[in-house]
């Protein structure tokens, strides 16, 4: 039996609201719906998924503080905490799990200030503008890359 890959998806804030907030820049999909497709695909991929959801950004430091030992990689969409959150960046530097970043808008194309993230540079890659697929390349490019480790 192969390793089960552990990955903790973190969602920041207002992400609850996906379904019913700017539909025509976020969808329609929900993000209950994102995490039931979300699971399945990591169930094919031999992946046992993790998630959370704040709109509290020490909530989602604790988050990542107590994933330092048990989780291999993490997903990571900050949110509006992209633009703002040195303690997210200095969380994810801490605790030395690799990470990949994730947006659903492209965030280079909306208003200035959302054009800077203070955790691009120090993730394993950034996937933005693909909606909630970005989410699912994600999963799929650290199954690949973890399993070239092997």
């Amino acid at each position: 039996m192969k390793n089960i890959i552990n990955v903790l998806l973190i969602n920041g804030p207002n992400l609850n609201l996906l379904g019913t907030r700017e539909t025509e820049i976020y969808g329609n999909s929900t993000l209950n719906d994102l995490l039931k497709s979300l699971e399945m695909q990591a169930k094919e991929l031999n992946i046992s998924l993790h998630h959370i959801q704040s709109n509290a950004e020490h909530v989602l430091i604790n988050k990542i503080h107590s994933s330092k030992n048990n989780i291999n990689y993490i997903i990571i969409n900050p949110a509006a905490f992209t633009h703002t959150s040195i303690a997210i960046r200095d969380a994810l530097i801490a605790v030395d799990i690799p990470f990949i970043e994730v947006h659903i808008s492209n965030i280079y194309s909306r208003e200035n200030f959302r054009s800077h993230s203070w955790l691009s540079d120090i993730s394993k890659g950034v996937i933005c503008g693909l909606g909630l697929d970005g989410y699912y390349w994600a999963l799929k490019t650290i199954s690949n890359r973890l399993a070239s480790l092997k």
